[in-house]
């Protein structure tokens, strides 16, 4: 099962990404959690210690890493370099674990350029596509808003791209931006997350201007869940984010195999 879930900055994302990477982990899935956001902070979401996510190096600065599988010589960028290089052992060999989530963060790429191709964005996109279309877990992949950065043939192998959305105007755009390069690049399935619901006026709102068959469940706003990030916890350890996940996890399992 591949899930990438994106929205616009603030929705709770993260939060729900790793919720649902908790929760087939403890469904007893293999789950490979992909940190694809450059505000990296799924780790903390996951309830990983600080110290733990201060180790973790980005597959973007990992030097030595893209120059051995790129064979691009350091300080020679403008050189000739591998397009295809290794990287079916990157997701074992570079994640750390955590309440059985493998994290993979994947850091960013300044290319000073639309047209600017580089060792590290090959890299990176070699392993994304890689991720999507032969890793054989779950992977969960929190992406920054938008899908532009997968390809067709990848984008088309993931199970379901999940909008989190706030019930307001802007949340409704980003849905439909997204709906719109999905279906440019030929994904068929869309679905949207309800976040930071106050009362049964924001569901009817959602599922008015979504459509009720596109939303997968919504959570509730949450103070116990606000206050997890100060606490230094995983907001999947709160009863209420545990329970709502539930739900959507299972509707997810469902959607993935019809």
């Amino acid at each position: 099962m591949k899930i990438a879930l994106t929205g616009k900055g603030g929705v709770g994302k993260t939060t729900i990404t790793a919720g649902l990477a908790r929760y087939f982990a403890g469904r007893g899935n293999n789950v490979l959690a992909v940190d694809a956001d450059p505000d990296a902070n799924l780790g903390l979401a996951l309830g990983m210690p600080e110290e733990e996510i201060d180790e973790i190096v980005p597959i973007s600065e990992m030097r030595e890493l893209v120059e051995e599988r790129t064979g691009a010589q350091k300080g020679a960028y403008g050189s000739m370099f591998k397009m295809n290089p290794k990287v079916s052992d990157i997701p074992e060999k570079c994640s750390k674990e955590h309440e059985g989530v493998k994290l993979l963060t994947m850091g960013t790429v300044d290319t000073g350029g639309s047209g600017c191709v580089c060792p590290e964005h090959v890299l990176l996109k070699m392993l994304m596509n890689h991720l999507v279309l032969f890793e054989k877990d779950v992977v969960i992949m929190d992406m920054e808003a938008g899908i532009e950065h997968l390809g067709r043939g990848t984008a088309q192998a993931v199970d379901a791209f999940i909008v989190v959305v706030e019930p307001g105007a802007r949340s409704i755009q980003t849905f439909k931006k997204i709906s719109k390069l999905a279906g440019d690049i030929g994904v068929r399935r869309v679905y949207a997350i309800g976040n930071k619901i106050r009362d049964e006026k924001d569901e009817a709102f959602l599922n008015e201007r979504l459509g009720k068959d596109n939303i997968l469940g919504f959570i509730p706003y949450s103070k116990e869940i606000a206050d997890s990030d100060r606490a230094g916890r995983s907001p999947y350890d709160t009863e209420t984010l545990k329970n709502v996940i539930g739900g959507i996890g299972e509707r997810i399992e469902t959607l993935s195999r019809s």
